[in-house]
């Protein structure tokens, strides 16, 4: 095992005791294993492209034929369940999710649109472009119990976490103070593509585009900040732990009406409204038309340097070999 994390550092990441990563371009998904009988659990299911990554860390860890006593969903974004129906085909095993969030699991709702006009840099500009349809996977999904429980993992329970998602959940194990945040907060600033790119470690809000009700969301942090946790793992960025993550995890609650939530986009005044079936209301669009152009113009601008840039490095790659 020791030599297999070894060979594979590069792939994907130790958390904690039993506990692994893998960050698939900006997004991560975890493993969690049992001690007692070596079983274990797949948090999250990442991108489209996530699915054959997931499989190999899978076969690393646990062994060529091992499949997870289940999938669970922190929330059922694009970027969290690309992979969701086919892993769960493959390997015939459940998925678990808050029962605010089966109508996006279902076909029966889309969530609240994205808000590209957050601020913060390219990876909220694009967030139109994001995939918005719900999934459907009704056949294999069935809602976390009311009793806080993980099912498949001992010693974790759950906390809903809502804000970013109707039915977000982070996942804590008490004995060492581990919390899976998903997106409720992260570890980088995802708003921002250099950010993402340069992995860079803050303790930042919940992607700002896709959150939709930001006095939710901030109640949400303060509550997995009151359980002052030793480590963290989210969604979005690298692990942390430590007393400077704790202090940068408490100022984010201390002061996230003022630092974190925008002061400008569809949100940020009033939520979407939701219940079990969906979305109810989506408060009017504030970006105007001359504004929405400003912004497709700029996103424009910086794809087309990005593209040339990748020329020009592929280019001078093939003069120097």
């Amino acid at each position: 095992m020791e030599q297999e994390m070894t060979a594979s550092k590069e792939a994907y990441f130790e958390v904690a005791d039993g506990i692994w990563g893998l960050k698939d371009y900006f997004v991560n998904v975890y493993m969690i294993q049992n001690q007692y009988d070596k079983s274990w659990v797949l948090v999250d299911a990442g991108l489209k492209t996530s699915a054959s990554k997931i499989k190999k860390m899978a076969r690393k860890l646990f062994g060529e034929d091992s499949r997870p006593e289940a999938i669970v969903l922190t929330h059922g974004h694009f970027d969290h369940v690309g992979s969701l129906k086919e892993l769960a085909e493959q390997w015939d095993v459940k998925v678990y999710a808050h029962e605010m969030e089966v109508p996006y699991l279902t076909g029966k709702s889309s969530y609240p649109p994205p808000d590209p006009t957050v601020g913060g840099g390219m990876m909220a500009w694009m967030a139109d472009l994001y995939p918005k349809a719900p999934i459907n996977i009704k056949h294999r999904l069935e809602q976390l119990p009311n009793n806080d429980k993980v099912p498949g993992l001992q010693g974790w329970r759950y906390i809903h976490t809502p804000g970013h998602a109707p039915g977000h959940i982070s996942l804590w194990r008490e004995k060492d103070k581990v919390l899976i945040a998903g997106d409720a907060f992260v570890t980088t600033k995802q708003e921002s593509a250099l950010s993402v790119l340069m992995q860079t470690e803050c303790i930042s809000g919940p992607p700002a585009y896709f959150t939709y009700d930001w006095t939710a969301s901030e109640h949400s942090v303060n509550k997995l900040a009151d359980l002052k946790p030793e480590v963290v793992a989210t969604g979005h960025g690298k692990p942390m732990r430590g007393e400077a993550m704790q202090e940068q995890l408490t100022e984010l609650a201390n002061d996230f009406a003022v630092k974190t939530r925008p002061t400008k986009g569809r949100y940020k005044d009033r939520p979407a409204i939701v219940n079990s079936n969906g979305v109810v209301f989506v408060p009017p669009k504030e970006e105007t038309e001359d504004e929405k152009t400003t912004r497709l113009v700029g996103l424009a601008g910086i794809v087309g340097l990005v593209a040339l840039g990748l020329v020009l490095y592929t280019q001078r790659k093939r003069l120097f070999v």
